[in-house]
């Protein structure tokens, strides 16, 4: 019997969060990515919506990478009755049962701290999720390897190559094959930046029939030029003002990656022989997984292992795991240097640093990522002067600083070198996973240099790929 291929976009369309994409496979229905909404309200909302789709008609699910944007629906989806496979690399297996335990605890404790103060508009404010629809959605997990061709029904089959963007991000294959033909349909998910300092360069597949390609920096380059530098002028201006340095970060990537640079930039005594302050539990995890991944990252042993200075382990780290000791930290007003997450500051430890740290003049909040439209971050990237946190509104007198360099996202060059690698030209091309103004500049200029078929999809807009393959 011919198949018939369709996509329906539940997510990341037009905006970089909320990746889900339901791929309608004859009578075999596969959803791509199952992230959580961010940044503005009528995204987040949707979260609590009834999903578009009945959760049991989803036969299983594959994960490209383990962030929240990616996985965090998975526990609701549980929650409502879904109870299929979910398809992911092994490091992102290890990864997701860190996520979304963390989540799940947020969820449940901010819910209990807006019942408590009263400052939610619902009378008993609820989680969305709570850690037993999470544990549940970790037992459904099957973990896939690398560049391993695997089927997950009788006539589809998956594969994974490094996408360079966190430990076991990965480019997905997925091929369906009729009784006349088969098609390759590839989702980059989250492309990362070549020549990393820690991470492999993001790997391509060589021919594909459709693409759905990120752009969250589709209209934009952002050089990775002397970090180093950057950082060591930040922190001794910081401390030349009698401050701290409060830095938002995800706990999986930038946080290791910002260990690494501020390591480099003591063991040359560039800056002050200060305290760093790694305030996320879940990096803490995290960290230990760079050294069973040991093939995903180019850090040799002798980096993680060192006698002296390794890498994630070196003296100046203080790894902050108790909810008293965080607190405490507000004590310290001066020359240390606090990297707590989330990296858009939308919930987790960071909110109490910047409760007590915004309103401090000689304090510099520094932000080192993408932020989101609607997010705490992309607010105060943009100036303003009093932001919500824990319902109140907080001054911001602080200074605050961006530096782009160390995004873990592929900038429009490298977008287009990624891109550049496959041999022909896919039959269409869907640009997903970015703000509109973004996905849809990188579309523009893919379609006038390359000569492809370039779309910008919107929210809930579904189409045919194949018609009886």
């Amino acid at each position: 019997m011919n198949i018939n291929v369709r996509v329906k976009f539940l997510g990341a369309a037009g905006t970089v969060t909320g990746s889900k994409y339901l791929l309608e496979t004859g009578d075999f229905n596969i959803l791509i990515d199952c992230g959580l909404f961010q940044g503005l309200k009528a995204n987040r909302l949707r979260n609590w919506d009834d999903f578009p789709v009945d959760v049991q008609k989803i036969d299983a699910v594959v994960i490209t990478h383990a962030h929240l944007d990616h996985t965090g629906y998975l526990p609701r989806m549980v929650k409502n009755g879904f109870a299929g496979p979910v398809y992911c690399t092994e490091a992102t297996a290890d990864l997701m049962r860190i996520i979304l335990l963390d989540a799940a605890k947020l969820q449940e404790e901010e819910a209990a701290y807006a019942r408590k103060k009263g400052y939610s508009k619902h009378s008993h404010p609820e989680p969305l999720f709570e850690t037993k629809h999470a544990e549940a959605a970790l037992g459904l997990i099957r973990p896939v390897p690398l560049q391993k061709t695997f089927p997950i029904a009788e006539r589809i089959l998956i594969n994974y190559v490094d996408a360079g963007h966190i430990l076991g991000a990965a480019t997905l294959q997925v091929e369906v094959h009729g009784p006349n033909q088969k098609k390759k349909i590839t989702f980059t998910g989250d492309i990362g930046r070549y020549n990393d300092p820690i991470l492999n360069d993001p790997q391509v597949f060589d021919d594909t029939d459709i693409l759905f390609m990120e752009s969250t920096y589709g209209n934009r380059n952002n050089p990775a030029a002397d970090i180093e530098g950057q950082l060591e002028v930040m922190v001794n201006e910081t401390f030349e003002n009698g401050g701290c340095l409060l830095i938002p970060a995800f706990a999986v990537g930038r946080t290791q990656l910002l260990m690494y640079y501020f390591r480099k930039l003591l063991l040359a005594k560039k800056i002050p022989d200060v305290n760093i302050y790694v305030d996320s539990p879940m990096a803490i995890s995290v960290t230990d997984l760079y050294r069973k991944y040991h093939y995903l990252h180019k850090l040799h042993d002798d980096d993680l292992s060192d006698p002296t200075h390794p890498v994630f382990d070196f003296k100046n780290i203080k790894y902050v795991r108790s909810h008293e000791d965080s607190y405490s930290i507000n004590n310290i007003k001066s020359n240390a240097i606090i990297i707590s997450a989330s990296g858009m500051s939308t919930g987790g430890r960071i909110l109490h640093h910047m409760y007590n740290r915004l309103p401090h003049p000689n304090d510099t909040l520094l932000l080192v990522g993408y932020q989101a439209e609607g997010t705490r971050g992309s607010r105060l990237q943009k100036g303003e002067k009093t932001i919500k946190i824990f319902g109140i509104e907080v001054d911001v007198k602080c200074q605050v600083k961006m530096l782009d360099g160390l995004s873990a996202h592929a900038d429009q060059e490298e977008l287009v070198k990624w891109m550049s690698q496959i041999k022909e030209k896919p039959k269409m091309t869907f640009f997903v996973h970015g703000e509109r103004e973004s996905a849809q500049a990188l579309a523009d200029k893919v379609s006038a240099e390359k000569g492809w078929n370039c779309y910008v999809p919107e929210y809930m807009e579904s189409f045919a790929l194949f018609n009886g393959i």
